[in-house]
């Protein structure tokens, strides 16, 4: 099976801009989009990880960290599994 294995950092600046208890909500949008956008996949394909998500929402809702370095390994049928590098 052959699989596309890379490690992103994904700037999150962009996530200052929304209503501050909206934030990592937003965050983790903008890591699925990054993911879609960066894999060249539909973001129903992109599966984040249980850790992805504890590490943006670590500070609450409104203080998702700058950037995140994320793996994400894309297989044959189009679907990416992210997790925390």
């Amino acid at each position: 099976m052959m699989e596309k294995e890379q490690i992103y950092t994904i700037p999150l600046r962009s996530v200052k801009s929304t209503a501050r208890w909206k934030r990592s909500k937003r965050a983790v949008k903008e890591v699925r989009a990054y993911l879609t956008r960066h894999m060249k996949t539909d973001s129903e394909s992109v599966k984040l990880d249980r850790t992805i998500n504890e590490a943006i929402w670590r500070r609450g809702a409104q203080k998702p960290p700058r950037r995140i370095r994320v793996r994400a390994v894309r297989f044959e049928d189009g679907v990416v599994e992210a997790e925390l590098a």
